[in-house]
């Protein structure tokens, strides 16, 4: 994956390789110490049994176990729920230097969309991220989208991945794959299957290692996907997007995230021909 941390400092730069590339790696742009913070507090408020046994929970290395009694992901008694709605959480999710970045990248004064999803993947967890656009998730006309993982992820953690040049592809060009998918008759998500989908759009994922403090932005046309967890390690990660301070906010995106949500998204949406919660 191109590193773009060159060009932090240059607006029109890193617009027009965010417009060339479709994604932007940003290795370094917050602040490790706080990342790491926020990551201890998550896993703070788990039962002991998440974990393996003699570790550090700001490790987040898993135990094979879910806690007895864990309520469903996201749903109100999970942590997950309680974190998204903390202190903690809405200022590292309001830090001007997000922000400022988003600003740069769309040339105007920004806002940060309510609904911000923060992700817990661990190798028990069902298949992490399929190929996907955000783009037929979420109706806006100018919005980036900032995927921050908080902690340490390398690529058996289950990392980003985007596909190279996949934001110039048209519709068309992905409709004959949709068909390959562990959804049948959900039109959102491309493929569950990621080597199919490069295979056939004749291009490739590009992956990285990520470290505490880095970021990725991209486009909402631009195609990716989340490996699967494969290692003890879990994964957290936080996505964001940021829109034009005078854009109307997509109505399914205007409140908070709940884990229920997006199952809701989908009989709604469906009903208007429309979009549900997109995965990172």
């Amino acid at each position: 994956m191109l590193r773009s941390d060159d060009l932090d400092r240059n607006p029109d730069s890193l617009q027009a390789r965010l417009h060339k590339d479709g994604y932007l790696y940003l290795p370094g742009v917050l602040s490790p110490d706080v990342v790491l913070s926020l990551r201890a507090d998550y896993f703070s408020r788990f039962d002991p049994s998440l974990f393996a046994p003699g570790t550090n929970p700001i490790d987040g290395v898993f135990s094979g176990y879910l806690p007895v009694g864990l309520p469903p992901y996201g749903l109100p008694g999970h942590p997950a729920y309680e974190f998204a709605r903390s202190p903690a959480f809405k200022r590292f999710v309001n830090d001007p230097v997000l922000s400022t970045l988003a600003e740069k990248l769309l040339g105007k004064r920004v806002k940060l969309v309510p609904r911000q999803l923060p992700r817990h993947y661990c190798r028990a967890s069902p298949r992490a991220s399929r190929a996907h656009r955000d783009s037929d998730y979420m109706a806006a006309a100018e919005v980036v989208t900032m995927w921050i993982p908080i902690g340490p992820c390398p690529l058996a953690t289950g990392g980003l991945a985007y596909l190279k040049g996949s934001h110039t592809m048209t519709t068309t060009q992905l409709a004959s794959l949709r068909g390959i998918t562990d959804r049948p008759g959900d039109p959102r998500p491309i493929s569950h299957d990621l080597g199919f989908v490069a295979r056939s759009l004749k291009s490739y994922w590009l992956v990285t290692d990520y470290e505490p403090g880095d970021i990725s932005v991209h486009l909402p046309q631009t195609i990716h996907a989340s490996l699967d967890n494969i290692s003890d390690v879990m994964r957290l990660s936080i996505d964001i997007r940021f829109v034009p301070t005078d854009a109307d906010i997509d109505p399914d995106w205007r409140e908070q995230w709940s884990g229920d949500d997006g199952s809701s998204f989908v009989h709604r949406r469906e009903e208007k021909g429309h979009r549900a919660e997109p995965s990172g």
